[in-house]
């Protein structure tokens, strides 16, 4: 058996399994999504989301791309913003980063890899925004888990800032934006900072006004 047809016969065998302990759950599953939860994470394969929270599918929804970066300017990341907070009303989206990302890691190494250095340019404008913080920390795997975290935290406030989120406040929305890390070593996840959920929560310069 090739390796894409044990994918499939793993796939049936995981079906079967579910149905025998639920018989009535692709039936329910395929009426309709509800999920209260936006996941933002890692493209990386050690992190799968749905797994470490335990939550099972239909209750996560879930974009990842290459070191969990919110840009202004992803229409893939921002479409899916929009629909998780306008079209499903999720109540949380959670950034949730990685100890010893492999984006980050590359962003603080500066090195030329290609098409992605634009991607990594702006985990380096992190950096350079905290660069005597993390030059000051000893160990290069301790740098890079630090800038792991200013990552998730920099992507909080790129989502509460745009316009998306402000206009779900403004219409009386009951929306948080959560920072999370996740420990591979150990399999835990580590809250990073207080929820943002109010416009009153960010900066005046950052606030967007009808």
């Amino acid at each position: 058996m090739s390796d894409l047809e044990s994918l499939f016969a793993s796939n049936v065998k995981w079906a079967n399994d579910i149905k025998e302990n639920d018989p009535e759950f692709f039936s329910d599953l395929a009426k309709q999504q509800t999920p209260e939860y936006l996941w933002i994470g890692c493209s990386d394969s050690r992190v799968p989301a749905n797994q470490i929270v335990d939550l099972a599918p239909g209750e996560l929804f879930v974009h990842r791309n290459v070191a969990n970066v919110v840009i202004h300017t992803d229409l893939n990341c921002l479409t899916v913003l929009n629909y998780a907070v306008e079209f499903l009303k999720v109540k949380h989206v959670m950034v949730t980063g990685h100890y010893g990302c492999g984006g980050v890691r590359a962003a603080l190494e500066n090195r030329k890899l290609g098409l992605i250095d634009y991607w990594l340019r702006n985990i380096r404008d992190i950096y350079y925004n905290n660069r005597d913080q993390i030059d000051a920390i000893e160990r290069f795997e301790d740098r890079v888990n630090r800038l792991c975290e200013l990552n998730v935290i920099q992507q909080m406030d790129n989502i509460a800032h745009c316009n998306i989120v402000q206009n779900a406040w403004g219409r009386g929305q009951e929306l948080s934006i959560h920072g999370w890390i996740y420990d591979i070593r150990d399999g835990i996840l580590h809250k990073l900072r207080e929820p943002i959920d109010s416009l009153e929560k960010i900066p005046e310069e950052y606030r967007l006004y009808s």
